[in-house]
């Protein structure tokens, strides 16, 4: 693969298969080694099959003027660890470099990288000809957010030691045989990963990478890790990969000064002390883009989250001294090569992988972070709603006398709905760091604090734009998450409340993939018509989900209040009976079954601007959703 055209293509930044050039490839009877390290004055491969050592025959060739060193080694059959010894263009011996292009990796706390040719026998043409031929944007998307090393942990004996206790993971395959079939009994249509490419830092949750192409061996094999994609595939249940794409681990063996001077990164982040990749070199796009196309290609991933993407595209990011701040040509803040990396990603990602989904972690105003290049737009698909989730959970927090204060907390968000297409994140970072879990958020006593939490499970199911939810999240953990230990699935057990809470999710969650009003029309006011914005007095919200046709109509009312209401009335646009086909206060949801039983008939009451009107029961810290039933 290193003819003139893709070495150009590389040089260009616009080689985006570039892992089929670069790292270790099987050929004949033995392995060629490839790495970037343009400057450098040698460059040899060391590993298991030669002690460690550099000698002449070890030694790798330069490749033109490509900056690509290159060597042929016979006999290598695969599972042997190697690494790049490099001196820089003065002569300086550099730490011993992981290969930025393998594929498999030593398992933390040692970094080398491992002979590996990449095979698995996939079993998800359907699924990837069914993504092909879909349009997403008219699709369910409910996402369960999970960290593999948390999600679940390995019981271990009272005398566990510090290393048992750190390595006691479920693998890759053990997370496909329990993971899957829970994910897809209740009802979720996604579940996201947070990073596994691999990283050296368990704190660092995955997102400080020192091995881009490599899934992390904590949890097994690479084909381990297709085969959890693969039989997610087969359950019905799309994966999507959190990428850390705008900095990376400053640790020895990685990226860093690779050849002896700044290559991959042009300056360290001031607020995590990584290396901010340096978008404005084209071998470092090259390196970027192929990377997201290897996750799509060899891994079927159906979509690549974006991490930080503020960080990349401000140039004064973490930066609080005036005299340090830089400003582009324009003398604005915005990181143009940065803007243009993401623009030439997401039409990457458009021509080559249809289906697949693009989404940004996009925490500021940044404008049409999802319209298309060619409208002046970055090109993603999504972008998670920080504001709608940060308003929501202020408002959640507040106790119950304040919440009329905080009412506009829950309505500005509609201002800006559909300016974006937006997904509605309750993520990891919202469940660490003092900030408490949800439940913990909740006011009142134990009863308020699950019901409040099934109201705000109704806000969300039925506000317009996708949903995502950390896990633990669907059975109320008490405590924040650790990423050190699993969840505490024994609480479902232990506990009626929990166990009940988990249920409700489970039915909101199959309840929201049968309602079509509920997402087909996710990013228009065609989906959505407010009744009530406005009665912060009793702390309610009603409005209308609707399909893009205005067929079908779902009518939810959702009272934040601790008053429940017996003769509650709520606008409607036809004369006829209606039904509640939802409610949050069922007794087997631990509610007080404060329910409308039978039909609710339309009166000639002018109400909420609509000619007719209904008189329904509304629970307290509850939610209702109606239709018309004839």
């Amino acid at each position: 693969m290193l003819n003139k055209n893709n070495l150009y293509l590389f040089n260009e930044g616009k080689y985006y298969n570039a892992y089929e050039m670069l790292g270790c490839h099987f050929e004949k009877s033995g392995a060629r080694f490839s790495v970037w390290a343009p400057g450098a004055k040698s460059v040899y491969l060391v590993g298991d099959f030669n002690n460690w050592t550099e000698s002449d025959k070890y030694k790798m060739s330069p490749v033109e003027s490509s900056g690509i060193w290159t060597i042929y080694i016979r006999g290598i059959k695969g599972g042997e660890r190697y690494k790049y010894s490099i001196k820089s263009a003065k002569g300086k011996q550099l730490p011993l470099k992981a290969d930025p292009y393998g594929v498999y990796a030593e398992k933390r706390p040692y970094t080398a990288s491992i002979a590996h040719k990449l095979k698995y026998e996939w079993h998800d043409s359907e699924w990837l000809k069914q993504r092909e031929l879909s349009n997403h944007f008219e699709m369910p998307k409910n996402i369960y957010e999970l960290h593999l090393g948390s999600w679940k942990r390995k019981p271990l004996p009272p005398d566990a030691s510090q290393e048992e206790k750190d390595n006691n993971y479920y693998s890759y395959r053990q997370l496909a045989r329990e993971l899957i079939p829970y994910v897809r009994d209740m009802g979720y249509t996604h579940i996201e990963l947070m990073p596994v490419m691999e990283y050296p830092f368990d704190g660092s949750w995955g997102y400080q990478t020192l091995g881009y192409y490599a899934a992390s061996s904590r949890y097994g094999k690479p084909e381990d890790l297709m085969y959890l994609i693969d039989k997610a595939h087969n359950a019905g249940i799309g994966v999507i990969l959190d990428w850390a794409a705008g900095h990376f681990c400053l640790d020895d063996p990685g990226l860093s000064k690779f050849n002896g001077e700044m290559l991959y990164e042009n300056e360290v982040h001031p607020n995590w002390g990584t290396g901010k990749f340096d978008f404005g070199r084209p071998e470092v796009r090259s390196f970027l883009l192929s990377n997201a196309m290897f996750w799509i290609k060899q891994y079927h991933a159906d979509g690549i989250r974006v991490d930080g993407v503020s960080s990349m595209l401000y140039l004064n990011f973490g930066v609080d001294d005036p005299k340090q701040k830089k400003f582009n040509k324009y003398g604005e803040e915005g990181n143009l090569e940065a803007i243009e990396f993401f623009k030439e990603l997401s039409s990457m990602i458009g021509k080559y992988c249809p289906g697949v989904m693009m989404i940004a972690e996009e925490s500021t105003a940044w404008p049409m972070v999802t319209m298309p290049p060619e409208n002046g737009g970055l090109g993603f698909h999504y972008k998670w709603d920080m504001g709608w989730m940060h308003d929501t959970l202020n408002y959640m927090s507040t106790d119950f006398p304040y919440r009329s204060g905080n009412h506009n907390l829950l309505s500005f968000s509609m201002m800006y709905a559909f300016s974006e297409n937006f997904v509605l994140p309750f993520s990891h970072d919202e469940v660490v760091h003092g900030k408490k879990s949800l439940i913990g958020r909740m006011p009142g006593d134990n009863w308020r604090q699950f019901a409040g939490l099934r109201a705000l499970a109704l806000y969300q199911m039925t506000h317009p734009g996708a949903k995502l939810n950390f896990m633990g999240n669907e059975f109320g953990q008490y405590i924040e998450w650790r990423f050190y230990e699993g969840l505490e699935f024994f609480l479902t057990e232990q506990f009626e409340t929990h166990k009940k809470h988990q249920n409700f999710i489970k039915d909101i969650n199959h309840f929201y993939k049968k309602q079509t009003a509920l997402w087909q029309c996710d990013h228009s006011w065609d989906g959505f018509e407010w009744l009530d914005a406005d009665n912060s007095e009793q702390n309610i919200l009603s409005y209308i989900r609707k399909t893009s046709d205005g067929k079908k109509k779902l009518i939810v009312i959702i009272n934040f209040g601790v008053k429940q209401y017996d003769d509650f009335r709520i606008g409607v646009k036809q004369r006829g009976t209606y039904k509640e086909i939802f409610s949050t206060d069922r007794s087997e949801y631990g509610g007080n079954n404060w329910l409308n039983n039978g039909e609710l008939k339309a009166e000639k009451i002018p109400y909420h601007n609509m000619p007719y009107s209904v008189s329904l029961k509304l629970p307290a810290l509850g939610g209702i959703i109606i239709k018309k039933a004839r």
